[in-house]
């Protein structure tokens, strides 16, 4: 096909609006032609100078579509570029010769293979065919890595985390339990676990349950993090969801709910019928059981757990704390292997031998021969190792040291008062309304002060904190109250007294408000010294780039309190965390700051068991910040102490040491962080990203920082790019920046933006074709090389797996006027290095030219691709086989000596090598990109 002059009656396409169909000249004025596009009904009129035309033209071997059911297939063309053209040829029903004018050509003729848009004219920027090629080379090669599903999350590189996920994520429908302490990370392991099954597409449907105080931090830890978007349900999004769904959970593929939502026995059933994949339940040792009386939400997660194949049940207490609630988490994950609390006691108390050497082993003690063999096979035999992950403080280094401090103040008379008259009107409060009343003295005095805010402006605190400040201007500083209201007055003391550059951080904030909040905080130069936020600062925001946190109270429950410090005191914290307490002295703020401090070590260290010292202490608590008896407090304090002794000298000698040595992951833990180190650090990928991004036309404006603003435009390939925003997105390649700023995405092979861009680019026609010059003098001028890309692929369901082994596959294939491929010699980036590409009109021509040479070279191509295919295969099968059989063989053998080994896992094993066998030969060969190149001496 060539460019010609316009005559009456010709069909051409627009290379601007393909989609129109075929165009026929309906007319033709001076210096303009108009074409009537007769599939769409619409009329463009051109100008002959530089119409975005090319005209269509068939040649012999076409086989092309009249207005009549059959095809034409062409044996000759009578015409030429300057008249109208006749295709004669054998219909494909009858094998009848007849003659098709090109007026009759079918409307709605499409060029969707390569070879039909090449030969059509359709041929696109050289830029685009490298583009798209390296697409195919980028998702195959994401798709093949170990790696899939750990690269995507904006989590730090920590190697107890990334090695849990490594080893739950890959299973099928795993059933654990994640109890870590606090602070190592739960959330995040449940996180990338959940990640990597849903990139997998070995889960689809995820129910999360939390407390509904977490519901929120979930869904943004999910988003920040993970880039999965939940929905958070309650009663009025299941009433909302019911118009359109009979049950509403199958609205949402993924949903964040809470234990009372399901307390509904309705909405429990909903949930029950709505078929999960993946189960989450965090904060699982709330739920109380005993053989006698399991608690309601016990039996709602056992419902859950017996209809859902994947359970993850998140918790920080150890089985020390309370064994039989221990056992009671266990028993939800797999009750035909702990069917009996007495058997498990009997069963564990065989472990002792093992935690023993493991003990010598942490003690780096000389082991002989046996037991480092002994200890070598019991790491997967042991017990609960397989479906409980533990790992502890002690198990794992890089913590920062706690630095407490506090700062005694007097008591203002204006909350002296305030209290005396609240006291004088509720006489009926009952004691955790009183404490609370004397924990935050200025909720209570703006109850009667009918200014609202003027509390700021006689508390010692603020003074304090001013101070404060001013001292350590070059310091970032993160400061909670509990109140959102007090955050906000904090705020406004700070702004309009001493002029300091301070943020607040609530509930009442949208996430975008939150997140430009944090970026002020974040921001190095001319960015908030302070950030001031109410309980919800507590949430799972990382502000580890700051190393000073002010309580400008203090909560009642340790938990809370240890979520407050855990914003700053996280692994890779690189300096001490420094925590600043001021308070009122003689006053139930003194009171309970003790017990925190000296009662459990709150402030200096974690305390593990703060929840249940709490729960057996609360009363006496409240009672002595009511009502304060120095004799009495002193005892409480003796008495906590105490039990926080004996709690802890139980969970030391109770630690199982094997378990944490296998929960941590030693070396095979940190050779996964080193590869995902090493991919962060992948030059290639940053350019082939912001090549697709260029090419597709996303405006990309450097913020400095490691960063990039990326807008859509009105130029772009495509009408839009989803997930893209209108108002644009901050992104970075660098995970230190991402981890420090959490309006700033990090951008990973498995970033969906990324995703995105690739489909994109190989859903459409984009870099289909290409036509360039290659000027070497070495070979003779004019001969020819043919470029064909071709995808091998076997269409299978996500859940079937069949992409690790055999994902779709692009096979190069570069002939010579011989037929003689030369791929395996002339590799694409040398080849690619040598050519120069033509405009479309030249290329046009060029293909016009050759495409008598290059019929057969396709035909050709062909062979040689499926030669290459059937290899491919072979080798995928062969790789399959012995993967899923190896772990077959080991899971079988282990069963034999744990019986945690379920038997769904094995036949899983087994039914998937099988199915996976027969998918892989029903593999398929697409041509999917097609170059060529014309060797020229000028």
């Amino acid at each position: 096909m060539s460019q010609a002059s316009f005559a009456l009656g010709q069909r051409w396409i627009s290379d601007t609006e393909s989609d129109l169909g075929l165009g026929t000249v309906v007319a033709i004025e001076g210096r303009t032609v108009s074409l009537l596009f007769p599939a769409t009904g619409e009329k463009r009129l051109f100008s002959i100078q530089d119409a975005p035309l090319t005209r269509v033209m068939f040649n012999k071997g076409d086989t092309v579509q009249g207005p009549e059911p059959w095809q034409l297939h062409i044996d000759s063309v009578e015409g030429d570029a300057e008249t109208l053209l006749s295709y004669i040829g054998r219909r494909s029903d009858t094998g009848e010769t007849v003659t098709l004018r090109e007026t009759l050509l079918d409307h709605n003729i499409r060029f969707n293979k390569p070879q039909d848009r090449l030969f059509a004219g359709q041929i696109d920027r050289m830029d685009r065919f490298v583009l798209r090629y390296n697409a195919l080379n980028m998702r195959h090669q994401a798709l093949k890595s170990d790696l899939l599903g750990l690269q995507g999350a904006r989590v730090g590189l920590i190697p107890h985390q990334q090695w849990i996920a490594h080893e739950v994520g890959k299973r099928h429908a795993p059933r654990v339990l994640l109890a870590d302490e606090v602070g190592l990370g739960k959330t995040i392991e449940a996180g990338l676990i959940l990640h990597q099954q849903l990139q997998t597409g070995r889960a689809e449907r995820v129910l999360i349950l939390v407390p509904d105080s977490l519901r929120h931090q979930w869904l943004v830890e999910m988003m920040r993090r993970f880039n999965l978007h939940f929905s958070v349900f309650d009663d009025e999004r299941c009433v909302e969801a019911s118009h359109e769904y009979q049950n509403p959970f199958e609205s949402e593929q993924l949903v964040i709910t809470s234990l009372q939502l399901l307390k509904d026995s309705d909405r429990l059933q909903q949930a029950l019928d709505a078929h999960w994949d993946l189960l989450i339940v965090d904060e699982a040792h709330h739920l109380e059981w005993s053989e006698q009386q399991p608690s309601d939400n016990y039996q709602i997660v056992e419902q859950l757990s017996n209809v859902i194949a994947g359970v993850l049940l998140l918790t920080a207490t150890p089985d020390q704390l309370g064994h039989q609630s221990h056992f009671a988490r266990l028993r939800l994950l797999d009750p035909d292997r702990f069917y009996s609390y007495q058997a498990f006691i009997d069963e564990e108390a065989n472990y002792h031998q093992v935690a023993q050497e493991a003990q010598q082993l942490l003690e780096q003690a000389p082991l002989d021969d046996n037991q480092q063999q002994q200890l070598q096979n019991l790491l997967d035999q042991h017990g609960t190792g397989r479906i409980l992950f533990r790992n502890s403080r002690k198990s794992v280094k890089g913590f920062p040291k706690r630095v407490f401090n506090t700062y005694p103040l007097a008591l203002p008379e204006q909350y002296r008062t305030a209290a005396n008259v609240a006291n004088a009107l509720s006489s009926e409060q009952d004691s955790m309304q009183t404490a609370m009343q004397a924990l935050t003295p200025e909720v209570t005095y703006q109850e009667f002060d009918g200014l609202g805010g003027a509390w700021w402006k006689f508390d010692a605190r603020i003074d304090w904190l001013m101070d404060f400040l001013k001292n350590n201007r070059s310091q970032k500083v993160l400061v909670i109250a509990s109140k959102a209201q007090t955050a906000l007055s904090i705020e406004e003391a700070l702004r309009t007294r001493e002029g300091i550059q301070a943020t607040v951080f609530h509930e009442a904030m949208s996430i975008i408000e939150r997140d430009k909040a944090g970026a002020y905080f974040a921001q190095e130069e001319g960015g908030a010294q302070a950030l001031i936020c109410s309980e919800i600062g507590s949430e799972g925001r990382n502000f580890q780039f700051a190393s000073h946190i002010v309580l400008f109270d203090v909560p009642l429950n340790p938990d809370l309190l240890e979520q407050r410090i855990g914003r700053l005191d996280r692994i890779g914290q690189r300096n001490d965390v420094n925590i600043h307490v001021p308070f009122y002295q003689d006053t139930a703020q003194q009171a309970l700051i003790r017990w925190h401090h000296e009662g459990i070590n709150a402030f200096e260290d974690t305390c593990p068991s703060g929840h249940l010292l709490y729960q057996t202490f609360e009363q006496k608590l409240l009672a002595s910040l009511s009502d304060y008896q120095p004799q009495a407090f002193e005892q409480l304090l003796y008495d906590t102490q105490t039990h926080h002794a004996q709690l802890t000298a139980a969970m030391e000698s109770g630690r199982d040491r094997l378990l944490e040595l296998n929960s941590h992951g030693g070396e095979r833990a940190n050779h996964i962080v080193e590869q995902l180190a090493k991919v962060d650090d992948d030059l290639d990928f940053v350019g082939f990203t912001l090549r697709l991004w260029d090419i597709i036309g996303v405006n990309q404006e450097d913020k400095g920082e490691n960063s990039i603003i990326l807008t859509p435009t009105d130029t772009m390939l495509y009408p839009t790019y989803p997930g893209l925003p209108e108002d644009g997105m901050t992104v970075t390649f660098e995970r230190e920046t991402a981890l420090a700023r959490d309006e700033v995405a990090l951008i990973t092979r498995e970033h969906p933006l990324v995703h995105t861009g690739l489909d994109l680019v190989l859903s459409s026609e984009t870099g289909a074709t290409s036509v360039a010059v290659m000027k070497n003098k070495a070979l003779p001028a004019g001969t020819i090389l043919v470029e064909l890309i071709f995808v091998a692929d076997a269409s299978a369901p996500r859940s079937s797996q069949l992409f690790r082994y055999l994902p779709a596959t692009p096979i190069r294939i570069l002939l010579n006027k011989q037929g003689e491929n030369l791929a395996s010699k002339v590799s694409f980036e040398t080849l690619n290095a040598q050519l120069t590409p033509v405009n479309r009109h030249i290329g046009a021509k060029l293909v016009s030219a050759s495409q008598v040479l290059v019929h057969p070279l396709i035909e050709q191509g062909q062979q040689h691709a499926e030669q290459a295919m059937r290899e491919i295969i072979a080798d995928a099968k062969a790789s399959m086989q012995q993967q899923i059989g190896d772990e077959l063989q080991r899971l079988t053998a282990l069963q034999r000596l744990n019986p945690s080994i379920r038997q769904s896992e094995l036949d899983h094993l087994q039914q998937q090598s099988e199915a996976l066998s027969k998918l892989m030969e029903q593999c398929q060969l697409q041509l999917d990109a097609i170059r060529l190149v014309l060797v020229s001496h000028q």
